[in-house]
C-alpha cells in the first residue's frame, strides 16, 4: 500500500470519527445513537433530535406529552419519528472503506435485492394545492380518460380535479346533508369511463359523480365504515369497509347510474383502509391497521391478493423491520406499471418500494425528504408519482429519471 493511499485512509477514518462524535450522539444524555430501540434517534416536530430513551424519560406518564429540551416546544411522544438521515448515515458508516457490505447489514437487502427498475428513480418536479386550495385532503386518484388528478378534501366543494401541472379544472360535491351531498369523505377513485367515486363515512355510502359533478349513484348496502377505493381493469370498484373488516367489489353501469351488484370478496381483515389495484395483473393490495394500546403507534400490514383472490403475499411492520432499520407504518399504497408495490409512510415522512409480493419482505426508500405527512399516492400514465401530503395540504409530483 502506498503512503498516499495510507494517508487518504487515515484522513477518511478521522473524518468518520469526527462525524460519529458530532452527529451520532444524543445531545441530552450524550449516549451514542444506535439502531437498537433504546438509543434510536428520534425526530421531534420542532426538528430537534434525541434518543428514544430520552423521549420516553421526558414524556408525562398520563398526558404522553413532553417539552423539547432545546426550544421548549410541546408535543406528544406519538408525534416523534425515527430520524431517517441519521439511521442511513449509521448504515453507511458501518460499511468498510472499500464499500463492501457488512455481513448481516440491511443495506444490501434493501438496495440490491429489490427488483426495482431504473424508472423508480424519482426526482421532485412540482408541488401544488396548499392550505385554502385544499383543506385536510384524504384521497387522490388519477382519471386517465380526462388526464387529471382527482382529490377529495374537507372544503366546501369536496372534490377537486387538477391538471398534472397544478391547474384546477373542476370542483364539485357540496358539503351538506342531502342525498348527493358529501359529509365526511375518506377516499376517491376514477372509473375507466371518467366517473368520480368517493366513500362517505358520514352516511356510510359510496357516491358516484360524472365529470361535471352530477350525482349518478349512491350505494349504501349496510356498510359500516366505507374507506379505501380503487378501480379494476374491468371497471369495477374495489372498496374496503374498515369497521366490518371486509373487502367488496361494486359493479355498476356508471353512465346510467345503475347498480349491478355488490360482492363480498374477503372478510376478517383487520381495520382495512387504503387499497390499490394493479392495472396490469388485477392484483389487489390492502393496508390493514393492527391496533396497539397506549401512546405508541400500532403496526400495519400490507396484504396482496391475486385477481382471483388468492393470497400472494403479506408483510407487516415487524417483517419490514427485519430488513430495514426503521419501523414502517404504511398509510397509502399503489402499484406502478411494472407491478411493484409502493407505500407512503406518514409516520416516517417517506415513500418506500416493497417490490413484488413474491419478494416480501424487502424494502427500498424511494422518497426520504420533503414530505411532512404523506397519506396517499398514485402513479400517472407516464409513471410519474403524485403524493398527497396531508401535512401541508398539497400534492407533490415526482417524475422518473
Amino acid at each position: 500500500m502506498s503512503s498516499k493511499t495510507s494517508k487518504k485512509i487515515q484522513t477518511m477514518t478521522e473524518l468518520v470519527d469526527q462525524t460519529e462524535n458530532c452527529l451520532l450522539e444524543c445531545k441530552v444524555c450524550f449516549e451514542k445513537y444506535n439502531q437498537q430501540k433504546k438509543h434510536r434517534p428520534r425526530n421531534l416536530p420542532c426538528g430537534h433530535v434525541m434518543c428514544l430513551e430520552c423521549v420516553m424519560s421526558l414524556t408525562h406518564p398520563r398526558t404522553f406529552k413532553l417539552e423539547c429540551p432545546f426550544c421548549r416546544r410541546a408535543c406528544k411522544s406519538s408525534e416523534t419519528s425515527d430520524c431517517l438521515p441519521l439511521l442511513h448515515l449509521m448504515e453507511i458508516l458501518s460499511l468498510p472503506l472499500n464499500n463492501a457490505p457488512v455481513p448481516g447489514s440491511s443495506i444490501g437487502r434493501t438496495t440490491e435485492d429489490v427488483s426495482t427498475p431504473a424508472s423508480q428513480v424519482l426526482t421532485f418536479s412540482l408541488s401544488f394545492g396548499g392550505w385554502g386550495t385544499l383543506i385536510n385532503p384524504t384521497g387522490i386518484a388519477v382519471c386517465q380518460r380526462s388526464g387529471c388528478a382527482a382529490v377529495v378534501h374537507d372544503g366546501k366543494k369536496r372534490i377537486k380535479l387538477f391538471t398534472f401541472t397544478g391547474n384546477c379544472m373542476q370542483q364539485f360535491g357540496e358539503r351538506g346533508q342531502a342525498g348527493n351531498d358529501i359529509r365526511y369523505p375518506n377516499d376517491i377513485t376514477a372509473t375507466l369511463d371518467g366517473h368520480i367515486v368517493i366513500t362517505d363515512s358520514g352516511d356510510g355510502s359510496v357516491k358516484v359523480f360524472d365529470f361535471n359533478g352530477r350525482g349518478k349513484l349512491v350505494i349504501s348496502e349496510s356498510f359500516c365504515l366505507p374507506w379505501g377505493l380503487d378501480t379494476t381493469p374491468q371497471n369495477d370498484i374495489i372498496m374496503t369497509d374498515s369497521e366490518a373488516g371486509t373487502l367488496y367489489c361494486l359493479s355498476a353501469d356508471f353512465k346510467k347510474g345503475e347498480l349491478k351488484g355488490v360482492r363480498k370478496l374477503h372478510s376478517n381483515l383487520c381495520n382495512p383502509r387504503k387499497v390499490a389495484v394493479s392495472q396490469t395483473s388485477g392484483a389487489i393490495a390492502v393496508i390493514e391497521h393492527l391496533m396497539a394500546k397506549g401512546p405508541s403507534y400500532g403496526s400495519t400490514r400490507v396484504k396482496v391478493f391475486s385477481a382471483e383472490m388468492q393470497i400472494l403475499g403479506q408483510v407487516d411492520s415487524f417483517g419490514l423491520n427485519l430488513v430495514f432499520p426503521i419501523k414502517i407504518y404504511a398509510s397509502g399504497v399503489t402499484f406502478n406499471k411494472e407491478g411493484l408495490i409502493v407505500v407512503s409512510d406518514a409516520y416516517n415522512q417517506a415513500v418506500f418500494c416493497l417490490g413484488k409480493p413474491e419478494e416480501f419482505p424487502v424494502c427500498k426508500p424511494v422518497i426520504t425528504q420533503g414530505l411532512s405527512y404523506p397519506l396517499a399516492l398514485t402513479f400517472t400514465p407516464d409513471n410519474s408519482l403524485i403524493v398527497l401530503d396531508g401535512g401541508d395540504h398539497s400534492l407533490k409530483v415526482y417524475t422518473t429519471s
